[in-house]
């Protein structure tokens, strides 16, 4: 019972809709109106800039993190390591859910990758770590959030089916779950990057500046 009631509260903290009242408090715009039309950190970059695009993504991270540590309000779960993973990811899925469908926000949300990141963050930090590097080299090199979450998304099982082994059945299954999820839901973006067509985000200038000075 206190853990369903916990399940429900990561899923509020989850539906916190970070991007939406940043848009509506600075610029006066619901950011669903614009570009993807999506409420996440991707097309927060894209609209409003890389300023505030961090502050949503550091903001969805957190929410993810925050569902995943009410598990230290119930002492047994401090003490049994199984059970407390499995714990986690319920809270931190329920977390990440309420950012894909938010209550507060009738239900339109973002596409789930940093509240996700935030999850695993809390779980594994070490994986987390790991995708994140995958994350920030891919957007370093092409400067597309998206392309950046898909691949640092494949990464999560790569890393704990076969880099860090891990035994546990349900984590397992879920990482791969985690992975699907994350391609499925980006699926427009990969067609716009096949097209030529997917925005980049306004980061690195002068790195392209040189390129195009070289050219």
């Amino acid at each position: 019972m206190k853990e369903s009631l916990l399940i429900i509260l990561a899923y509020f903290i989850g539906s916190i809709p970070t991007a939406l009242i940043i848009s509506k408090r600075f610029f006066d715009i619901d950011i669903r109106e614009y570009g993807s039309g999506n409420m996440g950190a991707t097309n927060t970059f894209r609209v409003l800039g890389p300023r505030y695009g961090t502050i949503v993504m550091i903001c969805d991270i957190l929410k993810g993190m925050a569902g995943v540590a009410l598990y230290n309000l119930l002492p047994y779960y401090l003490s049994n390591e199984l059970d407390r993973t499995n714990l986690m990811i319920g809270l931190g899925l329920s977390a990440t859910l309420g950012h894909i469908y938010p209550i507060w926000a009738q239900f339109k949300g973002g596409k789930g990758v940093a509240t996700l990141f935030g999850m695993i963050l809390a779980i594994q930090p070490d994986v987390a770590v790991s995708c994140v590097a995958v994350f920030v080299l891919v957007l370093y090199l092409t400067r597309y959030v998206s392309l950046s979450s898909v691949l640092a998304g494949v990464a999560l099982p790569i890393c704990v089916l076969w880099i860090y082994n891990e035994k546990e059945v349900f984590y397992r299954v879920f990482a791969v779950a985690v992975a699907g999820l994350i391609v499925l839901t980006h699926q427009k973006n990969i067609s716009r990057i096949f097209k030529g067509n997917e925005s980049r985000v306004p980061i690195l200038k002068h790195r392209d500046r040189k390129k195009l000075r070289k050219k």
